[in-house]
């Protein structure tokens, strides 16, 4: 069995470090370095060690840092029929380090996040599929929804 544990403010920079592996294999090529990085460490490290937390983060430890992750936040918006409560939970960030793939890391670590949500009252879990991903969550039981998702960008 693979042994998950919940990430700390202090996992932090290895965390950012995985968002770009993710984000370079999405683009199939590196990520530049930027602004994006230090922002996404102080985001972490505070909404990681808040005493109610609605963002969370499952890791696998290796000797030299993080194998892999699943992050994700829960998000409250007015319910409805099939989510009376509006808690809904997205996962941002699904991964795990090019040397530890094909091992189940990232199956376990989505599994303690999807405990860690139903055990806050999220009836509802959102997620963007890459098309390498795409097998895992299905196998997880999410399924495709009906409507498109739509982005506007205003600026940067």
């Amino acid at each position: 069995m693979i042994e998950t544990r919940r990430a700390t403010a202090a996992d932090a920079p290895e965390l950012v470090r995985l968002r770009a592996v993710m984000l370079g294999a999405m683009a199939g090529q590196p990520v530049e370095r930027g602004p994006w990085q230090e922002h996404s460490r102080a985001l972490l490290r505070r909404r990681l060690a808040e005493a109610e937390p609605t963002m969370a983060a499952y890791v696998v430890d290796v000797v030299d840092g993080l194998a892999a992750c699943a992050v994700g936040a829960i998000d409250e918006r007015l319910g409805g029929p099939a989510n009376p409560s509006g808690r809904t939970g997205y996962v941002y960030n699904v991964v795990t380090d090019e040397a530890y793939r094909r091992r189940g890391f990232s199956r376990a670590c989505m599994t303690s996040l999807l405990d860690w949500f139903a055990g806050r009252g999220v009836a509802t879990v959102d997620l963007r599929a890459t098309a390498d991903g795409e097998p895992l969550y299905r196998a997880l039981g999410f399924a495709p929804v009906a409507h498109p998702t739509l982005r506007l960008i205003t600026g940067r």
